[in-house]
C-alpha cells in the first residue's frame, strides 16, 4: 500500500472520531496559509481553532515524523484560516503513525 493511502486511512479514523461533535465544525483537507491542512476544527463557543496535521512514519520513528508535521503546519501556516474566522486558542496536533504505532504531540498558542 502507498503511504498517501496509509496517511488518509488514519484521516479517516480521526475524522470518523470527531463527527460526533455536532457543534465542531470540521473541515478536512481545507485550504488555508499556503496549502491545505489535513483537519481543520473550530469549537466557535469557546473561541478554539485545532490543527492536525497526519503523517504515516518511513519507519519507527514517530517522533521524525511528528516534527515533520509540526514543520508542515507552520511553514505552510495552516492556522491562518482560523485566526482569520475569530479563534483565539489555536491547539496544534502532529499525528503520525506507523503500522499499529501512534503518536501524538500538541502545542498551544
Amino acid at each position: 500500500m502507498k503511504k498517501d493511502k496509509k496517511e488518509n486511512f488514519y484521516h479517516g479514523i480521526l475524522l470518523g472520531m470527531l463527527s460526533h461533535m455536532e457543534e465542531w465544525v470540521i473541515l478536512s483537507n481545507a485550504e488555508s496559509g499556503d496549502g491545505y491542512s489535513d483537519i481543520l476544527v473550530e469549537v466557535d463557543e469557546e473561541s478554539i481553532g485545532i490543527v492536525i496535521e497526519v503523517k504515516y512514519g518511513e519507519s519507527e520513528n514517530l517522533e521524525l515524523a511528528c516534527k515533520n508535521a509540526f514543520k508542515q503546519i507552520e511553514e505552510k501556516r495552516y492556522a491562518e484560516k482560523l485566526i482569520e474566522n475569530g479563534m483565539k486558542t489555536i491547539f496544534k496536533y502532529a499525528v503520525a503513525c506507523y503500522k499499529k504505532r501512534c503518536m501524538v504531540i500538541f502545542e498551544k498558542n
